[in-house]
């Protein structure tokens, strides 16, 4: 068991230190995110399976706050609406779940911010395309070599690791470490 604890924690330090390389693109993304909020735009965010949990979880330490008391920030999972997911998914395709929330609702000058650890997760990539098209800046939290997803953003943070988990905890970690520094930017 300690042999085990010993690789898990190898696995982490090593997947922070890709984290650890990316300073510059974390900051790049925290600037879009405060620019869009402080235009009065909205932040949408996506992902699926535990990156759904990442989306709901940022979403509201914007919406309710991280650490500071401030206004309510703009910033929406599009994870969370059962009805249009099953709608959409039965209806149209499991594919453009996000993509046709974005078409209802983003405006130019919106970001959309998607999750994949694998960089190919075809709801996310719909949802970039979309987004693009209306005149929103996009974002992605990636995982692996950043798959397709990279070369479609305008900011990619980029987990270089095959390990799932040490992805997700990295995105963890970029994500509130993008809400602590927005709020402040943007609530100062």
């Amino acid at each position: 068991m300690l042999a085990r604890l010993e690789q898990y924690t190898v696995g982490h330090l090593e997947a922070l230190e890709s984290f650890k390389v990316q300073y510059d693109v974390i900051e790049r993304i925290c600037t879009e995110i405060a620019r869009t909020l402080e235009r009065g735009n909205t932040l949408y965010i996506c992902g699926n399976g535990g990156s759904a949990a990442d989306a709901q979880h940022m979403a509201a330490e914007f919406t309710i706050r991280y650490k500071m008391e401030r206004r309510a920030l703009p910033v929406i999972a599009l994870t969370t609406d059962t009805s249009a997911i099953t709608a959409c998914g039965n209806d149209y395709s499991f594919d453009v779940i996000f993509s046709r929330q974005l078409e209802a609702f983003a405006k130019p000058g919106d970001a959309l911010l998607g999750f994949s650890t694998s960089g190919n997760s075809v709801n996310v990539i719909k949802a970039i395309e979309s987004a693009k098209k209306i005149g929103v800046a996009t974002i992605a939290f990636l995982g692996k070599d950043g798959g397709k997803i990279k070369e479609l953003v305008d900011h990619a943070l980029v987990i270089a690791s095959n390990d799932t988990p040490r992805i997700q905890e990295m995105h963890s970690l970029a994500m509130h470490a993008v809400c602590e520094i927005v709020e402040q930017e943007v609530c100062k």
